[in-house]
């Protein structure tokens, strides 16, 4: 056999096994994944979350707020997952 006939076999061969797998992976039927619905989470009213919108909107003036510091403490020990044993009114500082 000469080696233009082992070409032409050889391409033949090819050509017929990419046939076959096109054939194969155009009759194959995708599984599709269950689509879940997303969940819908409402927002329950956090006083923390409304106290830090309002020391936001206080600018700078909340730096001297009482208030918005013990949130702004409330807020990092809750980031931090660190609580700490809140600290009475009547205690001095």
């Amino acid at each position: 056999m000469d080696g233009k006939t082992l070409a032409r076999v050889g391409a033949i061969i090819f050509i017929s096994f990419a046939i076959t797998a096109t054939a194969i992976e155009m009759t194959r039927k995708e599984e599709r994944p269950a689509v879940r619905p997303t969940p819908v989470l409402e927002e329950a009213a956090d006083p923390l979350r409304e106290g830090q919108r309002r020391c936001q909107q206080m600018g700078e003036a909340a730096a001297r707020d009482s208030e918005c510091l013990h949130i702004w403490a409330e807020t990092r020990d809750r980031f931090l997952g660190s609580r700490t044993v809140p600290r009475r009114a009547d205690e001095g500082r």
